[in-house]
């Protein structure tokens, strides 16, 4: 039994080894196996590059023997088209050489004519000059003499024919002219509703009796010396019942006094010191009225912005007239009747509006700075940052400075109408008179001026004049000429009518 065991270890042994022996041999054969199949995947990988190179090769070749055939053929195209285009700058030189040929040869033939005209020329100029020395010789005259006369008579006319058509050019000018105009200006002046308003130097306070008078005289007068030297107005106390008197030409002072004195009247007491008060408290018055006065106006003629200095001016001139008439209210109707004309022009109104209501505005400080009210007006209101067209427009309403826009004229015509409306201005005597000598006298400094009568009211001028020395042109060129200086020399509202009268008188006596 011994014996069986070390046999039995020696068998496993055995097995063992020899598993270990097949599994390497196993190990061997496989990885032979793979050797070979990769030598024989490898040739066969080796045997279709090498077919695939051929065939590279073969369509590279091929390629390149069409590319070589294409540049070939475009060459061949490129050489045939050289040729055709030397052909034809070839033809062309032959064809440039052929007209400068011809040219050559038509500037030869041009010289030749050219030698021919002037031959010509010389020709005819000498045969001018023989039949001009003929004609000179028959007729006794010269061509200077002749030449002058002719144009004496052509001048004359001319002169002639040229008065006459100015005069039926300003003929119908006038009446087209005249025609249009009053139809714009009847609408505006239908279209405007306007209070006649004359103001006076004189303001009446009424009283509650007779015996408030001797209250405001005073202890000997000393009540009314202190209302006067406060107010600076004239208080006239006469025997009017329950009323006194302010009189002053300044309206402003006037109206601070009238309000003064009707407090002192309802306060009943009155002495110096109350006369201080009311006047102060009247003086504060007065001057919110100015500022209410303005925004009225600005309210009235339809303006939105403006300075406030422009709008305290404006309001200054409620208490300001002209030859009777409240300047602002003036203003507003200036403005309402030139926004109307505007309208009627086809143009913006609003700048003409402002213009007209801001064109008397030098009237509120003319006592404070020397100079024409149009100019004073004019620098405030560029002062104050108006508008150049609106500037122009003050300044030229008074032919101070020459009106260069449709906006100016419209302003002078405005301010024409509101100041000759019935009603609205008054004059003095010797002013009225004065303008009557003036226009007179400016019409009878032209020479073949017999008599001037200046008649309604200095609206109309009739001329008579010399028929010896004023044929019926020259009447038709005087009234204008005289129309003219009118228009340089003298101011006024509406227009002057010049009338010339030529009258020929023949007399006989038989004896």
């Amino acid at each position: 039994m011994q014996w069986i065991v070390p046999i039995g270890l020696a068998g496993l042994i055995l097995g063992a080894a020899l598993g270990y022996l097949w599994a390497k041999f196993t190990e061997r054969r496989a990885r032979e196996g793979a050797e070979a199949t990769a030598d024989e995947l490898l040739r066969s990988a080796r045997q279709q590059a090498q077919e695939i190179l051929a065939r590279g090769e073969e369509e590279a070749k091929a390629r390149a023997e069409a590319y070589r055939e294409h540049e070939e053929a475009a060459l061949e195209h490129r050489r045939i088209e050289l040729q055709a285009s030397e052909d034809r700058l070839t033809q062309r030189e032959l064809t440039l050489e052929q007209r400068a040929a011809n040219l050559a040869q038509r500037e030869q033939m041009l010289v030749h004519r050219e030698e021919d005209l002037a031959a010509a020329r010389a020709q005819t100029e000498e045969l001018r000059e023989a039949a001009r020395a003929e004609l000179e010789r028959l007729a006794g005259f010269d061509v200077a003499a002749a030449k002058e006369e002719l144009l004496h008579q052509v001048e004359d006319e001319a002169r002639r024919d040229a008065m006459i058509l100015v005069r039926d050019m300003e003929i119908r000018a006038r009446e087209e002219a005249e025609r249009r105009a009053r139809r714009i200006l009847a609408t505006a002046i239908q279209r405007l509703s306007s209070e006649v308003v004359t103001e006076t130097t004189v303001s009446v306070v009424e009283l509650p009796s007779d015996e408030m008078k001797g209250r405001i005289i005073g202890r000997e007068g000393r009540n009314i010396r202190a209302f006067e030297a406060v107010t600076g107005v004239n208080l006239i106390v006469d025997d009017t019942p329950e009323a006194v008197s302010v009189s002053s030409f300044d309206p402003v002072r006037r109206e601070v006094a009238r309000l003064a004195l009707e407090k002192l009247v309802v306060d009943g007491r009155i002495h110096p010191a109350s006369i201080e008060e009311a006047y102060e408290k009247a003086k504060a018055e007065v001057e919110e009225s100015v500022r209410d006065a303005g925004e009225w106006a600005l309210v009235e003629v339809g303006i939105s912005r403006m300075h406030p200095e422009l709008v305290a001016l404006l309001g200054r001139l409620k208490y300001r007239t002209s030859y009777g008439q409240n300047v602002l209210k003036h203003l507003v109707e200036s403005a309402h009747v030139a926004g109307m004309l505007a309208n009627e022009l086809g143009i913006d109104p609003a700048p003409v509006k402002r213009a007209a209501l801001l064109h008397d505005l030098g009237k509120a400080i003319t006592h404070e700075v020397d100079g024409s009210h149009a100019l004073i007006g004019a620098e405030v209101a560029r002062r104050f940052g108006e508008d150049p067209a609106v500037v122009h427009g003050i300044e030229a309403h008074h032919n101070e400075v020459e009106p260069r826009t449709l906006l100016a004229v419209i302003v002078q015509a405005a301010d024409a109408v509101s100041a000759a409306r019935p009603g609205a201005r008054r004059e003095a005597l010797e002013s009225y008179v004065r303008r009557l000598e003036r226009l007179e006298k400016i019409a009878l400094d032209f020479e073949g001026v017999e008599k001037v009568f200046a008649m309604q009211a200095g609206r109309e001028v009739r001329v008579v004049v010399d028929p010896g020395k004023v044929d019926d042109l020259g009447a038709s060129d005087l009234a204008r000429r005289i129309s003219r200086r009118l228009e340089e020399d003298l101011q006024y509202p509406g227009q002057i009518q010049v009338t010339v009268i030529r009258e020929l008188r023949v007399s006989d006596y038989a004896r």
